[in-house]
Order: structure tokens, then C-alpha cells, then sequence
């Protein structure tokens, strides 16, 4: 990844810090992205900290905008901005809940992808690598809203992948499972976190995909379900 311009959205949270940490390790030049991420969160002189607000195309247009102002191109999009919201079934569930969902799930893919592809397309090898869930595939009760903002955005990847295929640019999608994370953990203390996903299993899976090594893999939708399979 020597040379490469990586953006990681979601760089600070529970999957984005592997994830920036294997791109850094990589020797990639890596712009990390959250909304309040600060400097002093990867002690690298290859990280750059640029905090933005991906809720809205604008949000997402100047953040790419000054990414490539300052590093002079964007060769790879790693996007883990994520939520889940759920226990509700679907009768149950209100439209505030289900529109969070597809806000944090949906919405800000569509707006960093309109932003991140024009940039990326005239590398001729770029790569768009996403985070899905194992939900959007596999559904269960209690998490509509969830799962179908996730399936949605597995769509939107596919899509990506077929329409920028002529400039040689990847898109794919990864699906874990459930992830061990700190917040996983809190939030289901009785569960058997042995089956649980290792965040740096997915984090290494991405950076292989964003390689010279992945050019040849496009629209893939890849299961990463540890043990609980």
C-alpha cells in the first residue's frame, strides 16, 4: 500500500481504529474521518486527522474535496460508519427508528460514494470496500429496520461495482457477523464472545481487497461470520 491514498470513514470506532491501524501499517498515507475525531488518535506521521459530517452530499463533497486538495489524489474508500437500532418488530418499530437506520446505514454510503467516485475513477485502480452486516443477508426478528438499510446498501455497493468497472475501480461489501468490540460486549455481557468476529480478521480482509493482490474481485459480497455460523 506504499503510496496509496486511503480514506477510512468511521476511522476512530470499533472496527475503523483496525482498520486505519492495518492501512498505517501497510504504509499507506491514511485520512481518518469521524465527526470528532482528533489527531493524537493514531500516533503515525502517515495519519491525518479530518473530521466531517457525512450526513449530508455536501458534508461528504468537501470532505473528499480536501482530501485530495491535500494528498493529491484518493485511491481507496474503507467505509465503517455504522448503528443499530432494534427489539422492535416491524408493527412495532416508528419512523424515526427506522429512517436513524437508514440515515446512518444507507444515506451516508449514498453521499460519501457520490462524493469519493469521481475521485477515484481516474486512478484506473481504485477500490470502494464497505461494511455490511451478516443481518442484511440473514434477517432476524427485532431488527427491520437494521437489516433492511444494510441490504439496501449491499445493493448500492453491487451497483457501484458494474457502473465503475470500466475504470478499473472495485467495489465490494463485507458482511461480519457479530464483531467483538468493547461496545458489543457492554451491550451483551452474557454472550460467548469466542464465536464473535476479531475485529482485525475483517480489518485484514479489507486492506487485502484494497491491494493490487484484490483487482480482480468486484461486487462480491463476503460473509465474515467467525464461529457462529
Amino acid at each position: 500500500m506504499q503510496g496509496k491514498v486511503v480514506l477510512v470513514t468511521g476511522a476512530d470506532g470499533g472496527l475503523g481504529a483496525y482498520v486505519t491501524q492495518a492501512f498505517l501499517d501497510s504504509g499507506a498515507t491514511v485520512v481518518g474521518t469521524s465527526r470528532k475525531i482528533q489527531q493524537s488518535a493514531f500516533n503515525s506521521p502517515t495519519f491525518t486527522a479530518m473530521p466531517a459530517e457525512m450526513s449530508t452530499y455536501e458534508g461528504a463533497r468537501v470532505l473528499v474535496d480536501q482530501v485530495v486538495g491535500r494528498f493529491g489524489e484518493l485511491d481507496v474508500l474503507a467505509h465503517t460508519v455504522g448503528g443499530f437500532a432494534g427489539g422492535q418488530s416491524i408493527a412495532e418499530t416508528d419512523d424515526a427508528t427506522f429512517q436513524r437506520m437508514l440515515d446512518l446505514n444507507l444515506n451516508s454510503v449514498f453521499h460519501i460514494l457520490r462524493a469519493a467516485i469521481p475521485a477515484l475513477r481516474p486512478t484506473k485502480n481504485g477500490r470502494i470496500i464497505a461494511i455490511g452486516s451478516r443481518a442484511a443477508v440473514d434477517p432476524g426478528p427485532g431488527g427491520g429496520a437494521y437489516s433492511a438499510s444494510k441490504a439496501a446498501m449491499v445493493s448500492l455497493i453491487r451497483t457501484a461495482a458494474l457502473e465503475n468497472k470500466d475504470a478499473g475501480l472495485t467495489a465490494n461489501v463485507v458482511l461480519p457477523g457479530t464483531m467483538d468490540t468493547p461496545a458489543n460486549r457492554k451491550a451483551m455481557p452474557n454472550a460467548d464472545f469466542s464465536k464473535w468476529v476479531r475485529p482485525a480478521s475483517v480489518a485484514s480482509l479489507i486492506k487485502w481487497l484494497a491491494s493490487d493482490a484484490g483487482k480482480d474481485v468486484s461486487g462480491a459480497v463476503i460473509p465474515v461470520y467467525g464461529n457462529d455460523v
